[in-house]
């Protein structure tokens, strides 16, 4: 199916796992698709915790394509797994500048470009974490909370604009940034995937269908959500 032939895409943190993922099934759809990742060998080299290199991603991509009609701010971290009393400032204010204010320099310069357009679709990437909490990831919860939050505001001010913004929070999927979260221990992975419902981790495909469909005309009615692909966590 070839339902965004023709429409321009940027994915941040599309080197691998969930962006990856987006990526291709972007591409796959028809898209023209430009990535953003601290991995520059994988696309655009862009730290999205910079307003400058930020500002400068989605010029370039608008240069190249002359326009921008989906965006996806996957780019994340997962903070310092420790008690409060042990979170360092710096690690706390990383998680914070890249998760939520990342998102919010993201979403400030698509927003610029969408808005004349009169049209666009963007998806930030939050989590199941952003709609409950989890003890030990006090800036990871806060910040994805942060997401999930800022989404809602924003979709309501473009709503009448052309522009719907909503948000995916996921729940323990299998990518790369797992497999370092637990320092590849396999009995940890193994763990996470059997509290879940469903019984296993996501895998990085099956989060990219949900966020590929919000960015797609089968959802034109939908904006302001905060679509839980958690396998169940949130049901319990």
């Amino acid at each position: 199916m070839k339902d965004l032939e023709g429409r321009v895409a940027l994915v941040t943190g599309g080197a691998s796992g969930i962006g990856k993922a987006t990526a291709d099934l972007l591409t796959a759809r028809g898209a023209t698709v430009v990535i953003g990742d601290l991995d520059g060998e994988a696309g655009v080299q862009v730290d999205v915790a910079d307003p400058v290199a930020v500002e400068r991603f989605v010029s370039g991509v608008v240069d190249t394509h002359g326009r921008l009609d989906i965006a996806v701010n996957n780019a994340g971290m997962p903070g310092t797994y420790a008690p409060l009393s042990d979170q360092p400032l710096d690690a706390w204010q990383r998680t914070l500048d890249v998760n939520l204010t990342g998102t919010f320099l993201c979403l400030k310069a698509e927003l610029a470009v969408m808005e004349p357009a009169g049209a666009g679709a963007i998806v930030n990437v939050a989590s199941a974490a952003g709609l409950m909490g989890f003890a030990n990831l006090p800036a990871y919860v806060a910040s994805k909370h942060g997401v999930v939050g800022l989404t809602k505001s924003v979709a309501l001010e473009f709503a009448r604009r052309g522009i719907r913004v909503n948000a995916v929070c996921p729940g323990n999927v299998h990518t790369p940034m797992l497999e370092n979260f637990v320092a590849g221990n396999q009995d940890a992975l193994q763990g996470m995937g059997k509290v879940t419902p469903i019984g296993r981790l996501a895998r990085p495909d099956e989060i990219a269908e949900a966020i590929v469909w919000l960015c797609s005309d089968a959802a034109s009615f939908v904006t302001g959500h905060a679509m839980a692909v958690d396998g169940g966590v949130l049901a319990t």
